[in-house]
């Protein structure tokens, strides 16, 4: 018997799983990621993989958080594997562990929710009202830039990491728009670039090279109102308050864009993606950014970023969305069902 709660943050889902799952040892939570696919991959594909989930299912397992610093420890999964981080996983822990009374919370004010991930700890604060949860605030890992204009697969991608690694690039430069009639040349683009920049050097963690590798490629338009989508004027020069690979702040200095993340193995984030959002941002940052990012998914729901804090590391983006239950969940595997723990289609 496995007992879920499940969640979807903008769109994108999260399973929470509450029981069943095997012992992974670890001394803290990135080597728990490490040893997870020898303990407990069969829950994950379980879970995951049909009948019981699908090609872009999201989740993970409750595990104990580093130290007493934190409430919860997090290893995220989707059907080929384990990631490092979960943006809109995280908003969905704040509200899930509120809504369960695992943390106390101001009824009517806001409270954190620490949360120890693979890529280090992060915190979901969660803001109340009248005893009901009305908002969460992912506040993510130090986020940078790792390098710009690296070519690959016939084009040119920006490099950075918001707790995971992404390649950033304009839809526009691929002939296309972040739009669900272009998703299946998006991710056939996504798989490309993801396999071109295997093993290159932009894509290395800098201080720990269990955190490398691009586990995401990030699509995005400029909505009405902002400048051309590489921010440059058709010569190629800048225009006033233009900022490059992102378009032109607004009159208050917000930024608006529309994004897809495909990440894994050509998954498609439903929601704005909260670690690849904190990734955009400090690429926004870096060229000049100073107000509030609009990100927009592809489905239409909005996570706003801005930045809290610069430090030697690199930027503190807070991100906020929402995140709704959708069920709760007992599952189990018949002993002598021929499928076992299920099977992906693509």
């Amino acid at each position: 018997m496995i007992t879920t709660v499940d969640y979807h943050t903008g769109g994108e889902p999260f399973r929470i799983v509450t029981g069943g799952v095997p012992g992974i040892p670890g001394a803290d939570v990135l080597t728990r990621r490490e040893n997870a696919p020898a303990h407990a991959d069969h829950v994950r594909r379980l879970l995951c993989h049909e009948p019981r989930g699908h090609a872009d299912m999201y989740g993970c397992f409750l595990v104990p958080p580093d130290d007493a610093g934190a409430h919860l420890g997090a290893l995220f999964w989707h059907k080929d594997g384990f990631s490092t981080a979960c943006g809109h996983g995280t908003i969905a822990l704040g509200a899930y562990a509120v809504q369960e009374g695992l943390v106390e919370a101001d009824p009517d004010g806001e409270t954190d929710v620490v949360v120890d991930v693979p890529s280090g700890r992060v915190r979901a604060r969660v803001r109340c009202s009248g005893g009901r949860v009305a908002g969460v605030t992912f506040v993510s890992v130090p986020s940078y830039v790792i390098a710009r204009d690296v070519a690959v697969a016939g084009t040119k991608v920006d490099i950075s990491y918001g707790g995971a690694i992404y390649a950033s690039i304009s839809a526009g430069a691929l002939g296309l728009s972040v739009e669900p009639r272009h998703l299946t040349a998006l991710v056939g683009h996504a798989r490309r670039i993801k396999a071109a920049l295997a093993g290159h050097p932009a894509t290395r963690h800098p201080r720990d090279d269990r955190l490398s590798g691009v586990y995401g490629v990030i699509f995005y338009d400029d909505l009405p109102g902002d400048a051309v989508s590489d921010g440059r004027s058709p010569g190629g020069e800048l225009p006033d308050g233009g900022l490059p690979g992102g378009g032109s702040p607004g009159a208050d200095g917000s930024l608006r864009q529309r994004n897809v993340t495909v990440f894994a193995d050509g998954e498609v984030d439903r929601s704005p993606c909260g670690s690849g959002t904190a990734a955009r941002m400090a690429l926004l940052h870096d060229a000049g950014l100073r107000g509030t990012l609009v990100h927009e998914s592809v489905v239409g729901s909005v996570f706003r970023a801005r930045v809290a804090a610069v430090t030697a590391e690199g930027i503190v983006p807070e991100i906020e969305g929402m995140a709704y239950r959708t069920g709760r969940h007992v599952f189990e595997l018949d002993p002598d069902d021929p499928i076992g723990t299920g099977f992906t289609l693509r």
